[in-house]
């Protein structure tokens, strides 16, 4: 983690960051968040980000503090200050500090803070030997569409995955197809070489990474499809791949223990992470 925090207006030491015990996003999980990737010191696909953390942000009646121009120079700022080449930057608002009452209070404030971690996104490991996957139930509320901050069943689900010797959780719904993992997008690739992935919807978060890669699929020319998988159909898959802001594109090898592709990263997910890393360089800010 890097030394400077962003809290209400104001740069401090990260050890001195405070909000009050009764800030509604520690009460009641009443905020949402955004997180961008840095490459090369420069924001990532950074417009998409905010775009939906103005979403989410509405989707709550939730007013942000400041504009969403100010948001964005206190991204940079916090890059900066703590001198980010390679990571993240994560910035949360909630609808502020007020007597503990489950209907929104009036005339509050609401709370933003921010901070920055440094992270080896470009050399990561898992670009070159891919993730293992595990699946879980999902357990989370109707409306995934929006970037909450309530993640308990995300932190689960990742538990469940760490607890499996993998690096991911899909979450599967009732009727046994798969929503998301638990902080990333999931893709097959069927043995005909269509990209599959579940369309947007209440169901899913909107991917900013997810976005781009179908963009950069059509216009490689690769063949799309945005429809809902089974598990049981993943497992035959030709190859698997998840997308985040955080680990761009990721090569998945196996589900549940059972092996993808021969357990190796397949063409598709390398070309993918090969494209997106181009336009992501080509366009950061």
């Amino acid at each position: 983690m890097s030394d400077i925090a962003y809290v209400n207006g104001a740069y401090t030491p990260l050890v001195d960051a405070r909000i009050s015990i009764l800030d509604r996003g520690f009460l009641f999980a009443d905020g949402v968040y955004e997180v961008a990737a840095v490459i090369d010191g420069k924001l990532i696909d950074n417009e998409a980000h905010i775009a939906r953390l103005e979403r989410s942000l509405r989707e709550l009646r939730l007013e942000s503090p400041v504009s969403m121009t100010e948001i964005v120079e206190i991204e940079r700022a916090l890059v900066s200050r703590n001198g980010v080449q390679e990571g993240m930057v994560y910035l949360q608002v909630t609808r502020g500090a007020a007597e503990r009452d489950f209907s929104f209070p009036k005339g509050v404030k609401a709370t933003l803070v921010g901070f920055a971690q440094k992270k080896n996104i470009l050399a990561s490991p898992y670009a070159e030997k891919g993730v293992k996957v595990v699946t879980v139930p999902d357990l989370r509320w109707g409306r995934r569409d929006i970037k909450s901050v309530a993640l308990l069943a995300q932190v689960l689900a990742k538990q469940a995955a760490t607890e499996a010797g993998c690096q991911e959780a899909w979450m599967v719904d009732a009727d046994g197809f798969v929503t998301e993992g638990s902080s990333s997008t999931a893709f097959i690739v069927t043995k005909s070489g269509a990209i599959v992935t579940r369309p947007n919807s209440e169901a899913i978060l909107p991917g900013c990474t997810r976005r781009s890669v179908l963009a950069l699929a059509a216009e490689a020319g690769l063949t799309l499809g945005e429809r809902a998988f089974t598990v049981a159909e993943a497992c035959e898959a030709a190859e698997a791949f998840l997308t985040s802001a955080s680990n761009l594109v990721l090569p998945i090898v196996s589900i549940d223990g059972r092996a993808l592709g021969g357990g190796a990263p397949g063409p598709h997910a390398k070309r993918l992470r090969a494209l997106y890393l181009a336009f992501a360089r080509a366009t950061a800010t």
